[in-house]
């Protein structure tokens, strides 16, 4: 199994001058520490105007700061919004690139659409047309970052002549893809288009398998590669506290109690006026305790190594680990590090790589399938196209450049 920090960058109020550079420079000396002892992944979220719940919209530039001072540590997007007016597709697939070429390729490109009020009104993006704005801005980057040239783009949403859009990443063909997952019918859409499920809905370690049979279910009968390889892996977000003493642990974790509250006020029941109100007070005031989450990483080395173990089990491939949240101390989240990078992982570390090469041999005749579906689609739709009079002034067969 592998193991990533998972940052929003939250920021209770009040604020100070130094609040908002504090927080960034504690998750970037937590990202260090986890390179030094053999963390595997550091993901970053893009968030806009979600004030004290995520400081963290540009996650581009946090990690590439991330990657001047790292080694090791994959990198990841989790996720970039790629629905047309958060991020034009073209500067998506330039800033990805970069990105990999700078931190000499280790970077991870997860895509999302967000399901917040807040942002998708901030950024004029109709909630009921969310979906197809993003699936068309992630497939179009990664085509962006694959062919020489991209033969341009007539879509509902992006339309742009042929041009060859550089730098290409240095990962062949491209960084590993995933989406952000929040039900059991998302992993179903991940794994129809080929790509790793980031789910952050906090599933216990049952519910974790119902979803992983699910996606290897929905990935063998019908994916469709919307890139130019596959990424059959699923990862799961938890709560994150490790120390010696139980009651420790889940007293420092309680910054993760505020992380979900903050989650539901800005995707569920809240009604925010911005600028103005205060999450953290509200928090506060609110009911005394929320509905427990099963199975978190949150105790002893000894509870993780058996809370871990039953998520391996069940085929989860990588553990989010949420250790940033509510006004946990940045002390406490290094040292959570440190104990669990000692004691817990190296466990679950051992054999994973040949867990992970069985699958994808296991996986080889449904990934050929998959690319032969996608043939197909596309086979039909040039004979489509030829029926069309107006002939675009620029190339649209994609095939070629498959």
């Amino acid at each position: 199994m592998k193991f990533g920090l998972f940052y929003e960058q939250q920021l209770p109020r009040p604020w100070t001058e130094d609040s908002e550079h504090r927080v960034y420079q504690e998750a970037l000396r937590e990202i260090e520490l986890a390179d030094d002892v053999g963390v595997d992944y550091a993901w970053a979220v893009e968030h806009h105007f979600l004030e004290e719940y995520s400081h963290c919209s540009a996650p581009e530039v946090f990690l590439a700061a991330a990657a001047a001072r790292t080694e090791d540590i994959r990198l990841g997007h989790g996720v970039r919004l790629t629905p047309h007016p958060y991020n034009p597709t073209p500067r998506l697939a330039e800033q990805v690139a970069t990105l990999d070429l700078v931190s000499d390729g280790r970077v991870e490109y997860g895509a999302g659409e967000s399901g917040s009020t807040v942002e998708l009104d901030g950024f004029d993006v109709p909630v009921e047309e969310k979906y197809e704005m993003w699936l068309e801005g992630f497939r179009e980057s990664v085509r962006m970052m694959t062919s020489e040239p991209y033969p341009g783009c007539d879509g509902d949403y992006l339309e742009m002549p042929a041009r060859n859009v550089v730098p290409k990443p240095l990962q062949n063909p491209h960084p590993p893809l995933w989406m952000a997952c929040s039900s059991r019918e998302m992993i179903q859409e991940a794994a129809r288009h080929g790509v790793g499920a980031l789910c952050f809905a906090f599933r216990t370690p049952e519910e974790a398998g119902e979803w992983v049979d699910s996606y290897l279910e929905t990935f063998k009968e019908e994916c469709v590669p919307v890139g130019e390889s596959v990424n059959p892996r699923i990862a799961m977000a938890t709560g994150f506290s490790c120390h010696s003493d139980h009651d420790t642990a889940v007293e420092r974790a309680k910054g993760f109690d505020f992380f979900r509250w903050a989650l539901a006020y800005y995707y569920v029941f809240g009604s925010h006026a911005p600028g103005f109100d205060s999450l953290w007070k509200q928090y506060q005031e609110g009911p005394d305790e929320l509905p427990n989450v099963a199975a978190t990483a949150i105790g002893t080395p000894e509870e993780l190594l058996e809370t871990c173990h039953e998520y391996e089990d069940v085929g989860v491939d990588q553990l989010l680990l949420v250790g940033q949240g509510g006004d946990v101390e940045h002390s406490h989240v290094c040292s959570s590090i440190e104990l669990f990078a000692d004691e817990v992982m190296p466990e679950l570390h051992e054999g994973e790589e040949e867990r992970r090469r069985q699958r994808m041999q296991d996986l080889q005749p449904y990934i050929e399938e998959a690319f032969e579906r996608r043939e197909q689609q596309e086979d039909r739709a040039d004979l489509e196209e030829s029926d069309v009079e107006d002939v675009e002034p620029y190339d649209r067969d994609y095939s070629k450049y498959l």
